[in-house]
Order: C-alpha cells, then structure tokens, then sequence
C-alpha cells in the first residue's frame, strides 16, 4: 500500500502466530477457518532387537552375493574373451572354410554327358550369399535363423525358447531343440575347429558324429568359438561358408551340389519352392532328402514357405503359386537311373579313384539312360501282370551294344538301390540251353551249314572216368534226321551233343572261352548242355560276339576318366570289341538259324511285330535257371530269371516269363527308331556256296564211302547209305584259323 508522499512502508513478514489475546477478545473466523492444525511431530521408530539382527544379516548376504555375481561375471566375462579372441586367432580366411570334404567325389555321365549317378560327396563348386537365389538365402534365414542379421553369434531368446520347448515334450533342457544360430551350426561344422585325424577317430563317420553332438559341454564351446567367427567374419561371410558346408543328403555337400543334384540348376537359379525344399533337408538330410521320399520332402518344403510367408520373404502370390506347384526332381534324379550299373563301373576302377579317391572324378559312361528305364519298366510291368503276387522270384537285365557297350543294367527287382547284390554281374548260375549257338558256331566255321542233317535219337557216350551217360530230349521225343537250324531252333540236346562230338568238345570249350566266358568251363559232353556257370553279363557278351559277325567282345560301361576340371581323361575303355573267333560267314548263318528259333522254336514269345528278332532260350535242370538272351539289329539284351536260393522256377521255362520280360524290354527300347534288317545270311548263299557232309554227328572227306548207319545230306540233298557222294566245293568257304584247325584234325580222324 502506498503511504503520504508516495514512499512505500517498510517490507515485514506476516506473523506466523497469532499474538496472545485476552480472554474476552472474540476469535478471528477469516484467519481461524484458513489456517490447517498442525501435524504432530512424528516419533521415532524403535526396531528391536532381532528385525535389527535380521536387516543386518540381509544386507551381509546381499553384499556378498552383489560381490560374488561381479567377480564371478568379471572373471567369466575375462575367460569368454580370452576365448574367443584365441578362436579367432586361429580362424583362418573364410574362403579356406568352404570345402571341407575329406574325401572326393565321382560324378557319372551317361552317354549324352547327362549327370545319372553319384558316389561320395559331391562338391558342386564354391558358392557365395550373394550369388545364390535370394529364394534360398531368405529360406535359410526363415527356417534356421530370423535373427541371423542381430545377433552376435548367440541368441539367448532362442535357446530360453528352446530349452521350453524341448521340458515341455518332456525332453531334458537341451535334448532336441537347441536354439542354436546359423553362426552356432557353422561353428559345428568347422568341428571348433579340429580337423579329421584317422589316427584318433576309426571312421570319419565318427568324428562327424562327435563334432555334431549336443549337450552343456558343447554349448559352452560353441559359444566363444560363434562370437570369434562373428568377430573375424561378415554376417555374408558366415552364411557363404554354411552354404558350402551344410549336409544336404544324397552325397550333396553343399547347396550348390544339392541344387544340381536335385533339380539339375545352380543354386542361383532355384525358384522359391526348390529353396525351400533344400531349406527343409537342414533338419534331417537323409529323412527329408526328396530321393528317398518326395512326398515327405514337399511336405517339409511347404512348412518352410509358410516361415517365408510369415516373416515376409514372400508375397501372398508367391505363396500361393509355390504351393500350388512343389518342386519335383530333375529326370535324372528322379529316374536315379543307373544303380547296379554305376556300382559295377565303380568296382571296375581302382579304389584310390573311386571310392577312396580324394579328387572329384568324372566318369563318362555307356549308358543310355532311355534304355535304362525301359529295362526297369518292363520288369516291373511283367511281375506286376505276369507273375503271381508275393513271388519271391528276382530277374535281371542286360542291354548292349555289339561291340560291348553296355547301354542298361537291371540287376534284381529292386531297381533304385545302390550297393546290393548285382544278380547281372555277381550270380553265377548255369546257363542252360543258351550254351548251344557256341556249339553250332564251331560247325558252321568248319563250313558246316544250317541245312547239314544231324541225328535226333538216343545217344549214349561212354565218359571215361565217369561211365556211361546218356542224354535226353526235354520233351522225351526225338526227330531223327534234322537240319542243324531245326536242332537250334528247337533246341534238341542229343543232336546238339552230336554235333558237339564230331567237331571235338575241346574245341567248344575253347571257342566259347574266345568269345567271353570267363568262367571254368565243364569237362566232357556236358559242356555242350549249358552245364557250366556264368553270369549274364557275359553271357550277354557272347552272343554280342555273334551279332558283330563273330568277333570276341568284353562287355563295359566307362569310356574314359578323368579328374574334375582336367581335359585329358586318366584312360579310356576298358572293353569293347577283341579278335576274331569265327567267320563271318559262320556268324551270319547262326544268326539266321537263330531267328529261326524266334520265329519257330522255343523262342517265339520274344517276336516284335515289323523287327528281326534272333535269340536262344535256356532252362536248366528242374529249372532253377531261365533265360533268354537275343538280339536285333541294334541291341544285344539278356534275361535271366530264378530264386536267389537257387530252388526251382514254377512253370517257367526260357521261352516263357524270361523271353516275355525280353520282347517287352525290346518293344520299349525299339519303339519309334529305325527298322533294320538282321545282317543274316540268307539260305540262298549257302545253298548255292556248298556245304560240308555230316551224318549222325560225324563228318567225312568227300570221295570217301558214307558209312553205315548215316544219314548223310550234301549240300541240302540226302544221300543213301554207302553211296559216294559228289565233290563238293566246301572247302571254298572262308574259315577261321580255329576253324581250319579243327577242319584239319577232323580229316585226319576220318
């Protein structure tokens, strides 16, 4: 308020109590309904003896665990680190890490240079983050790993999430699941570090095994191990070497191998639901791989593009045209063409090369992966329609070229297996009436020809050491005086044996030898009936000889190997056509009276509708064994049928299931090629060329009396006994060396 001549009063503090009054002064209401009571002053608390003693003794064990926790944090937070930086000290350059095979690859080609089979770990070459399809990175990162890109190496949220998981199936802590990142399973990879030593691990399966082993131990390890590996490396560089590295089944390591395993592409070029598919096989390579089931690998494929959908690595269009069309395998990987036949080219090679090499090998093959799946098909069709349900019955197939070359291989039932007993190659059995073309093949090359009459009735020959034998007609009936064809063509055993005794057992048994039988054959007559054993490989092999026009053959399937990268192959064939055994002369006319045997004999279940077809049927004893083995024009195939316990077929002979699995093996191998003729003689040339005389088996110079008892024929006419017949002009026949040797002793003989 201002006073008189404008000063201001003196400034002065209200009072904060009110001065005394008398008794009698009336209260102030305005200042009395202002003013709150004042608080009592608070006494203090007084704890007794034993919250004191409480308190305190908290506070002591607080500070002590407070104390202990960051020494301890200190102390492991020193070791984490020194660990870590002594891991990374020992990380090499991450282009080193790539590879990490101990052993090396073989690739196989057919013969268009297709990839069809593989042994041991392919490698399909060094790939990097960025150049594989984005596809494949994001599907790697959705399924493995969202928080690859912000972490450091370690996820804690992931192995809390893993350790619910794993109590909540009722699995210890770290049993199954294990949280770990992409970071974390390139660390068990690499092994830590440790590299394969064979002194300290019996196989590499083992050490593979241990390096991939869970538990507290192992997480501890991994830990400083994926922290110095994000430290020394980029994220890129971390998921590069996981790319290269990661199991993928069937033999790929890698997903570049995979991809071209698989599908046949790049890695770069995988759409989004091949990327997933090989995203999935990271669980469980050998359960997921889609050549052991598809259905259950695009099953994994889908739950791996639901995460990409998810987490936004895929619109709702990709999403949806991945589902609607899952990947499938390439033809050659879902054919898997080739297995008994890339198992019989491995064992053909050396073991350093092969399944012990450390290389990546290439091998260029035979096969012709068409004609590979007709084989396999058209036994499967015939056991499917033709063979009663449950038949414990297996079959193997053969298919070749003339010169060798073998084009299929089919070496039991079970087509699509790798390793198991090869029934074209490593069962020998007994080869039965499919033994006769080499016996008739010797008398045509001594200028014998298909009209030569030869006895059909009972024979009995005197075996030293062994006595008497005496052999039958399968069907106990005999014809008596036939031409030769007719003896072949319908498969007459005591005419086979006479015709075997007149150009001389030994010389059956050496021919046959020349022409590819590489096992020990029988001793006396009864090598003539098939009695010895062989496979049908080279048996298949043999009659190649005949098709050729009669030179030997030994079957193969590699054409040259080489080192992956390198141009010059390491060698070449290992087969292929050898010398001559008969004439070619010979070797027409037995093809023609080998069609004969298709078109009216025990062979006729195998003919082709518009194709020559020759071939030789063969049942042993209590048919154990059947077989048919013929050829066009352009192939040379076998069939053999039986039990691998070796007991007896039930209604089956050569010209019945094995010559119906032959023309439906040959229908599907022939269809829509070219029609050619068999390069058979035809009977105009060796009827107007002359033949040599036979009777009942036995040959004669010609000027000689016929012998009693014969039935002679010259030059397709039936002579009488006794009568001395013309000069014929056989001896103008061009013969083999084994044939003029044979021809000669015979004259001397007679």
């Amino acid at each position: 308020m201002a006073g008189s001549g404008g000063r201001r009063g003196p400034l002065v503090a209200d009072k904060r109590y009110a001065a005394k009054q008398g008794a009698n002064a009336p209260p102030k209401p305005a200042a009395t309904a202002a003013r709150k009571p004042a608080r009592k002053p608070r006494k203090p608390r007084r704890s007794g003896p034993i919250r004191a003693f409480i308190g305190g003794l908290f506070g002591l064990v607080w500070r002590v665990i407070w104390g202990f926790t960051w020494r301890s944090g200190a102390i492991l937070g020193l070791i984490l680190g020194l660990a870590t930086f002594y891991f990374y000290s020992q990380l090499p350059d991450y282009t080193a890490l790539l590879d990490g095979r101990n052993r090396g690859s073989v690739t196989m080609l057919d013969r268009d240079g297709k990839v069809f089979a593989w042994r041991g770990e392919t490698f399909g070459g060094q790939t990097t983050a960025d150049s594989v399809s984005p596809y494949l990175r994001n599907a790697i990162v959705a399924t493995e790993d969202k928080r690859f890109y912000h972490h450091f190496g370690v996820s804690p949220r992931g192995i809390i999430s893993a350790i619910r998981i794993n109590l909540s199936e009722g699995r210890g802590p770290l049993s199954g699941n294990g949280g770990s990142t992409i970071t974390q399973q390139v660390a068990k990879l690499l092994c830590l570090g440790v590299p394969y030593d064979p002194k300290l691990w019996k196989t590499e399966a083992e050490y593979e095994t241990d390096c991939r082993s869970g538990g507290v131990k192992r997480k501890i390890k991994e830990i400083p191990y994926a922290l110095a590996m994000e430290v020394k490396y980029s994220k890129a560089e971390i998921l590069t070497i996981y790319l290269n590295r990661a199991y993928l089944g069937a033999g790929a390591r890698g997903f570049e191998a995979a991809a071209q395993r698989y599908f046949g592409i790049s890695a770069a070029n995988v759409n989004p639901q091949q990327a997933a598919m090989l995203a999935g096989l990271l669980k469980a390579p050998s359960t997921y791989a889609p050549t052991t089931n598809l259905k259950r690998s695009q099953e994994r494929a889908g739950m791996v593009l639901a995460l990409m959908h998810d987490q936004g690595y895929l619109t709702d269009a990709q999403w949806s045209e991945a589902r609607a069309h899952p990947a499938t395998l390439s033809e050659a990987a879902q054919a898997r063409a080739g297995g008994y036949f890339a198992d019989w080219v491995m064992d053909s090679i050396p073991d350093f090369l092969a399944k012990d090499t450390t290389e990546d090998v290439v091998i260029r093959t035979t096969l012709d992966q068409r004609v590979q799946a007709a084989a396999e098909t058209a036994l499967k069709s015939v056991f499917e329609t033709k063979v009663k349900e449950g038949s414990e019955a297996e079959a193997a197939i053969v298919v070749m070229s003339a010169d060798g070359a073998v084009r299929a291989m089919v070496g039991g039932r079970a087509s699509k297996v790798s390793g198991a007993f090869n029934r074209a190659t490593q069962a020998r059995r007994q080869t039965g009436s499919t033994f006769k073309p080499f016996v008739y093949a010797v008398a045509l090359d001594m200028g014998w020809t298909p009209d030569t009459i030869v006895e059909d009735a009972p024979l009995t020959i005197n075996v030293p050491g062994s006595g008497p034998w005496t052999p039958k007609n399968y069907d106990k009936d005999y014809l008596g005086a036939i031409p030769l064809w007719k003896a072949l063509a319908r498969s007459i055993n005591t005419a086979t044996v006479r015709v075997g005794q007149a150009v001389g057992f030994d010389a059956v048994r050496r021919a046959a030898t020349d022409f590819g039988f590489a096992s020990d054959l029988a001793k006396g007559p009864a090598v003539v009936l098939g009695v010895s054993e062989s496979t049908l490989l080279e048996m298949t092999g043999a009659f190649a000889g005949i098709l050729n026009g009669g030179s030997s053959v030994r079957p193969y399937g590699l054409t040259d190997l080489r080192l992956k990268g390198d141009s010059d192959p390491l060698f070449g064939a290992g087969g292929g056509m050898g010398e001559r055994v008969i004439s070619e002369t010979a070797a027409r006319e037995l093809m023609w009276m080998m069609h004969q045997g298709v078109e009216q004999g025990t062979g006729m279940r195998a003919r082709l509708d518009g194709r020559e077809v020759a071939g030789k049927t063969g049942t042993t004893q209590a048919a154990r064994d059947a077989w048919f083995i013929g050829f066009t024009a352009d192939y040379v195939a076998g069939v053999w049928m039986g039990y691998d316990n070796n007991r007896p077929l039930a209604g089956v002979t050569g010209g019945g299931l094995p010559a119906e699995i032959w023309h439906e093996v040959m229908a599907r191998v022939e269809e829509g090629q070219p029609v050619n003729p068999l390069p058979m003689a035809s009977p105009e040339e060796w009827r107007g060329a002359g033949g040599n005389n036979a009777y009942a088996g036995q040959s004669w110079n010609s000027g000689d009396p016929i012998p009693e008892g014969g039935v002679p024929v010259v030059n397709g006419q039936l002579m009488a006994p006794g009568q001395v017949p013309p000069q014929p002009d056989n001896r103008s026949r061009p013969q083999s060396g084994l044939g003029q040797a044979i021809d000669s002793l015979l004259r001397g003989l007679y």
